[in-house]
């Protein structure tokens, strides 16, 4: 118990405050929580919601505002804050020696850090900015030839269907198109659009592991399967559920991955990791080439030049608070906190819900639309007349409002934010 106290003091940046600072009170009422909520099963831990209103002192989001579109970029918790400003300012003191000579020699305990928080060998792992970076390192890295085609659906991330179209472009290869109309609660439908498209020109499967705009969860392990059956290369856009979901790369067994660490990691802005299956790395071109372009190194993944290296280094800070709270009850109340508000507005007769509540179909994110009403315009009174941030959402077979709770969000925010809605709603 002592031991495991120790570990989340450490994780808080507790160790060395002083004891009577106001701060450091907070910071071990947040230590105890911590401590309490590793003790219960995620599914307890799920709903203790005074818990969860302790745990969101590691935050400093403002009261100000309810901010419900964390799905964008989420907020860091102060500790990894912390961690920026500290390395920031540590750099300021002889840039080209301390972020050189020291914080470089840092990247290789972090990669097997996020590494073993991903499930591979870090071998495998590459720290880029985001995901746009780490799948348009992929996008562009292939060889293909003309003719050959992927297929992807228009549900997908928009930067990764521009990317993918500058390279039909540029290269002749064809996009064959998957319009999904969702939510689908039936994997097997999915699997086989996938499948059904699919010919002896097929070389890629562009997957998604959950699409931004309503938090329709893909079967990416079957997908993954069926395209490995087909000797098809799998590519799996992982934006929204790294350190959102319970999960481990090597459970899908993909080609290829890329994600943001911003989002539900709660890393520092700019931040992500690129997934390159080890006999895969040599036959990947990088986005930013070495001396060395076609070697066996992943770390080739990141010649980038000059860069920040503070947001880099205080990944390390969320992954320990990620690991502090556990992934699996992380995720459980994430989509407690999802089906909470839903269930309450679904039944006005007016409102929809464009997500399904079923575990495996959707975590954290949900989408709702209310008839006769225009997404932007229901975003709008939210923020205008409730100070309840969203995001309006029109896009290929959607049209809605998307609305992301964190792990700070608590039920009496929710509470808020179902009165608003039903009120618009009439």
């Amino acid at each position: 118990m002592n031991s495991r106290r120790s570990f989340f003091k450490r994780t808080l940046g507790v160790a060395g405050a002083v004891a009577l600072s106001p701060l450091a009170a907070q910071a071990e009422n947040l230590s105890d929580a911590l401590l309490e909520l590793n003790q219960l099963s995620p599914l307890q831990a799920a709903n203790d919601d005074e818990l969860w209103e302790r745990m969101a002192q590691a935050y400093t989001v403002t009261p100000t505002i309810l901010n419900l579109n964390n799905g964008g970029v989420s907020p860091q918790p102060k500790v990894v804050q912390d961690a920026v400003d500290r390395y920031y300012h540590y750099s300021n003191e002889a840039p080209t020696y301390y972020m050189w000579q020291i914080l470089d020699k840092g990247r290789e305990p972090l990669r097997k850090k996020l590494a073993d928080l991903a499930g591979v060998s870090n071998q495998t792992v590459a720290i880029n900015r985001n995901a746009t970076e780490a799948l348009g390192t992929i996008t562009y890295g292939l060889s293909l030839s003309k003719g050959d085609e992927i297929i992807m659906t228009k549900q997908d991330y928009p930067n990764m269907i521009q990317a993918w179209k500058q390279k039909e472009l540029r290269d002749g290869i064809k996009i064959q198109w998957l319009n999904f109309t969702l939510p689908i609660e039936n994997e097997e439908q999915i699997v086989k659009a996938f499948v059904d498209a699919t010919n002896s020109k097929t070389k890629i499967w562009h997957i998604t592991h959950m699409i931004n705009w309503t938090g329709q969860i893909m079967p990416v392990k079957k997908l993954c399967e069926e395209a490995r059956k087909r000797n098809i290369i799998s590519i799996v856009d992982a934006a929204h559920t790294f350190a959102h979901m319970d999960y481990k790369i090597s459970d899908f067994n993909p080609d290829y991955f890329g994600t943001s660490l911003h989002k539900w990691l709660c890393a520092p802005f700019g931040t992500g990791m690129l997934y390159v299956k080890k006999e895969n790395v040599a036959g990947l071109w990088p986005l930013f080439p070495n001396d060395k372009p076609q070697a066996d190194d992943i770390k080739k993944f990141e010649t980038l030049g000059t860069r920040s290296f503070a947001p880099e280094q205080a990944i390390g800070q969320a992954i320990d608070f990620q690991l502090a709270i556990g992934s699996k009850r992380k995720e459980e109340r994430l989509r407690f906190l999802k089906n909470y508000w839903c269930e309450k507005v679904v039944k006005h007769p007016r409102i929809k819900l464009n997500i399904s509540l079923k575990p495996e179909h959707s975590c954290a994110l949900g989408n709702f639309s209310i008839d006769g009403l225009e997404p932007e315009t229901i975003a709008s009174k939210l923020f205008a007349d409730h100070q309840i941030h969203t995001v309006a959402i029109k896009w290929e077979n959607i049209s809605g409002v998307r609305v992301t709770p964190h792990v700070y969000t608590t039920t009496r925010d929710l509470d808020r934010f179902v009165e608003a809605v039903l009120k618009i709603a009439g």
